[in-house]
């Protein structure tokens, strides 16, 4: 699968309302084929940072990209942003989240 977590700094004035701001891509996002997940959260440390976690199969993250939604995020989500967002990209092996072991829960 790809991988990739990625770092929104959002204006003061529009931090709140992020998740409505990016509704409409994050649902478009949600039901492409090939996506496994599109997740965002709010930094605990900073509450203009937002952080997404998603991933695709192999084969569907160039879909994603090119994509009618994807150009139409890239026209209007900027003006929402302090700074470029920052990205980690990875191809892993398999197609959900493994466990973390060593906090087991039994």
């Amino acid at each position: 699968m790809i991988f990739i977590t990625a770092t929104f700094r959002v204006k003061e004035a529009h931090a709140d309302r992020w998740p409505e701001i990016s509704h409409a891509f994050t649902e478009a996002t949600r039901a492409e084929p090939g996506n496994l997940w599109f997740d965002w959260s709010r930094s605990v440390d900073d509450p203009l940072e937002y952080v997404l976690v998603e991933a695709f199969q192999d084969d569907a993250a160039e879909a994603h990209v090119t994509s009618d939604h994807f150009k139409q995020a890239q026209a209007d989500l900027p003006q929402y942003l302090e700074e470029t967002p920052r990205i980690v990209n990875f191809q892993v092996p398999g197609t959900d989240w493994s466990e973390l072991g060593e906090m087991r829960v039994d």
